[in-house]
């Protein structure tokens, strides 16, 4: 195919794939496919840097260090402004765990492998990917790893197969293939690593390098599949969405609409070849990598900063922003590199893109090892950052699969043989353990605790085999000593609706089909509750059943610092009491049923001392986070509840049940 000295609807197609983007990432109502951008932009870079490698391979004068070299300065140097820029504003707006994973994600770009960083963690349409500045360079990282690997392999498929063609168009193939099957299968790695996304690159490759013809297609047939094609771009910016299973098989509609429109515009003057080669279009195209690069950043560190959104017109405002920030990126530090005007040797430009690499990647080592500098921080604000963290001593009173039966439980209270209760469950029991001390102290009471991190202490409802093993382990510990009271303490509603956020993973299943059913978990979780009474109460054991804590929609920790750094109130922060009660309905019904139809077991419920007058259950007092995230109290949030345990240890008192 021709290969033309420039191509101003290339430049116009760089335009559609970033206005995509970024009205995608700002939300612009009815883009929702806009991420569909970056597989035009996958499919325009392989076709012109192939263009490059073939042209220069045919001419003889193709050399390695030299292409690198020449990627190095189109590249590295806006790249590298915007991590600073974006390095040196998070110092001032983020939390430490974010600033620290923001130093993660510098240090992996700079080698170009942040698209490996980000595929082992939270999915791209996930709410926490907004919060991750660089989130954006894992293409970047993509077509670097493809400008590194992609000349030796058509150096070596040319140089050495006569149908070297076949064997390219064969490894796409494969690419796509493992893509299909990866979207299924592994949806994560399919979004974010070039061996899955490589088959994009390489449709724009093949393109580059179909043999000249003398053949060139009509104008009528040159109109018509422009047409085509940019429909076919058209449908995916804005009929897919987050749900849509992509890369894959859906990802043949941007690639094979931008294949279409570069080959009808480099064979005829088309109607849609015109509109993209209008000067608006080519102006947007021309400082497309730099806006793209600025976007995102602008966007998150808005975002975060409103802490609780932002409005249309100021989304309308910073994308503005973020065009201009482009534009001068695009004017003073991607033009004068490109033309040579700053470091215009070869030689000046390997030295120079060594030491940011070197600089950038020790700088983001360094914010991950000192924990992203906390000390950044107000003393209000790092207080609540510091909630995050259980203290060794509870930590080391969770047992996991390793925990030796002598260590499997905490004993709180004064030394003695006669344990008077024991408290058993998951984290949320371990949560307890700051109140169970108070109690076991003022009120001279010996006490046990045994807990096991996502384990309902329930018969046959453990989803983990070793969630059974540890009930299994503590049910034998407790036929071995004199125990008279048991306190069932967890996160009741994770086993039977999920997580907050929808996640089912630990929920409940239907054994017949292994799939959620609500009432299904509803009725198992009775049924397990009510035979796990039934059988500490014919081992002569009194209950006590401990109703979860209001669980938040926020990271506590995290957006109690967050506003402080803002300098922004907390007072009204928490989940609306109604929210708690809906969700716990169920389970209050069925506990309140159980102890009414047994003197022998009690309800205990902390919700009272979380949950006010103004309709809030509570995450901040007096300056202190009541949660280690959104769900675990803190060590000050429980120390605060601990009149709600007054009952259990009134009881055991009472009876006499004491260590003297």
């Amino acid at each position: 195919m021709t290969v033309l000295a420039y191509r101003r609807d290339i430049d116009g197609l760089r335009a559609v794939a970033v206005l995509a983007v970024v009205l995608f990432h700002f939300g612009v109502p009815g883009v929702t496919g806009g991420f569909v951008g970056v597989d035009v932009f996958f499919v325009i870079s392989g076709f012109l840097i192939t263009s490059i490698i073939w042209r220069e391979r045919q001419a003889g004068r193709f050399s390695f260090v030299e292409f690198w070299a020449r990627r190095a300065r189109r590249i590295l140097p806006a790249l590298f402004v915007m991590i600073v820029a974006t390095l040196v504003a998070g110092w001032f707006l983020l939390a430490p765990k974010d600033y620290e994973e923001l130093g993660r994600a510098a240090h992996y770009q700079v080698i170009f492998t942040s698209n490996l960083l980000f595929a082992r963690q939270h999915g791209y349409f996930e709410a926490a990917s907004d919060i991750k500045p660089l989130l954006h360079t894992w293409s970047l990282a993509v077509e670097e790893q493809f400008y590194i690997l992609f000349p030796l392999l058509l150096t070596l498929l040319s140089s050495r197969l006569k149908h070297w063609r076949l064997a390219l168009f064969g490894v796409l193939l494969v690419s796509f293939g493992m893509s299909v099957w990866a979207v299924e299968h592994e949806p994560q790695k399919a979004f974010f690593l070039l061996h899955l996304r490589a088959w994009e690159l390489l449709a724009g490759a093949m393109l580059a390098v179909l043999p000249a013809r003398e053949w060139r297609a009509s104008p009528a047939l040159a109109q018509w599949v422009s047409l085509g094609a940019m429909g076919l771009i058209l449908i995916a910016v804005f009929g897919f969405d987050s749900q849509t299973a992509f890369p894959g098989t859906a990802a043949l509609l941007p690639v094979l609409g931008v294949v279409g429109l570069i080959w009808a515009n480099g064979q005829q003057y088309t109607w849609v070849g015109r509109l993209l080669s209008s000067r608006v279009m080519v102006g947007l195209g021309l400082i497309s990598y730099s806006w793209y690069l600025w976007h995102w950043p602008v966007f998150v560190y808005a975002n975060y900063a409103a802490v609780d959104g932002l409005s249309a017109t100021e989304l309308g405002a910073l994308m503005l922003l973020s065009l201009v920030l482009g534009y001068l990126s695009w004017r003073f530090v991607e033009t004068p590199f490109r033309e040579k005007r700053v470091l215009a040797t070869r030689k000046a430009i390997l030295v120079a893109a060594a030491v940011g690499i070197l600089s950038i990647g020790l700088t983001g080592v360094a914010l991950r090892k000192a924990d992203g500098v906390p000390s950044r921080l107000s003393e209000q604000a790092l207080r609540y950052a510091q909630a995050k963290k259980w203290s060794p001593e509870l930590m080391a009173c969770m047992a996991d699969k390793d925990t030796p039966d002598e260590r499997l439980f905490c004993h709180f209270g004064p030394k003695n043989p006669a344990v008077s209760a024991l408290v058993w469950g998951d984290s949320h029991a371990t949560a307890l353990i700051p109140a169970l001390e108070i109690g076991a102290k003022k009120h001279d009471i010996s006490l046990m605790e045994a807990s096991f991190a996502g384990c309902v202490p329930l018969d046959g409802l453990e989803n983990i085999a070793r969630c059974a093993h540890f009930n299994r382990r503590v049910e034998k510990a407790m036929s071995e000593q004199p125990i008279s009271d048991v306190v069932l303490a967890a996160r009741w509603s994770l086993y039977l609706y999920g997580q907050m956020s929808g996640d089912k993973e630990h929920a409940l299943k239907d054994p017949s089909t292994g799939q959620y059913v609500r009432a299904v978990a509803e009725q198992r979780f009775a049924d397990g509750m009510r035979a796990r009474i039934k059988g500490l109460r014919a081992a002569g054991h009194r209950v006590w059943l401990v109703k979860e804590v209001p669980l938040q929609e926020i990271i506590v920790p995290y957006r109690l610092s967050r506003l402080a750094m803002m300098h922004r109130p907390v007072d009204r922060e928490g989940l609306p009491i109604a929210k708690h009660l809906a969700r716990e309905a169920f389970i209050s019904n069925l506990f309140d049923e159980l102890a009414a139809a047994d003197s022998g077991v009690r309800v205990l419920d902390p919700a009272p001392q979380l949950c006010g007058a103004d309709g809030l259950c509570r995450v901040e007092l007096n300056g202190r986070a009541l949660y280690t995230d959104d769900n675990h109290l803190s060590d000050v949030g429980a120390r605060h509840i601990e009149a709600f345990l007054e009952p259990l240890f009134s009881s055991l008192q009472s009876r006499g049940l004491t260590a003297n």
